[in-house]
């Protein structure tokens, strides 16, 4: 009895000093922070544009357009790499062929990754935004994420990031 009570004691402070590591940074679900949007600057919204249009073949032409705003952004570690997962609502109802590509272009910087969430768009009647909703992620591997300290997702009314 004199023996158990002490060692109870210890047990219990050492299980509660460990809510000091849910805060730090050993806690993997603290590697990247929460997700911060910006408006977008009249030289980032030209999808209309392509960027490397001279090198492109036809065989490769994308015709999805950026969808209207981008809601949610997490990026959930794995063993040898993390999933950026992204929700966005569309500007109408039935997207489909939902995708994040990656802006390689002069205005982002060295230490970002920055994707342009796009789909395929058509023409039906606006509806409630449940049935707007998208969902979309890509995978990144290690060599992917090196030196990297934030990640970008950017759609057509605004850019949210997310910092290691």
């Amino acid at each position: 009895m004199r023996k158990t009570i002490p060692l109870l004691l210890m047990t219990a402070l050492v299980v509660a000093s460990c809510g000091r590591v849910a805060d730090s940074r050993f806690n993997p679900l603290n590697w990247f922070g929460r997700a911060e949007s910006r408006a977008v600057s009249a030289g980032e919204a030209n999808p209309l544009l392509p960027r490397r249009a001279l090198t492109l073949r036809p065989a490769e032409l994308d015709n999805r357009t950026p969808v209207a705003q981008i809601t949610g952004l997490n990026v959930e570690r794995l063993p040898g790499g993390a999933i950026v997962r992204v929700t966005a609502v569309s500007a109408r109802q039935g997207a489909h062929n939902v995708g994040l590509k990656p802006v390689l272009d002069e205005t982002v910087p060295a230490d970002a990754l920055r994707f342009l969430l796009v789909a395929d768009q058509p023409g039906y009647p606006v509806g409630s935004e449940p049935t707007r909703r998208i969902n979309a992620g890509v995978k990144l591997t290690d060599q992917d994420m090196a030196g990297i300290r934030r990640i970008e997702v950017q759609g057509a009314q605004n850019i949210l990031t997310v910092r290691r």
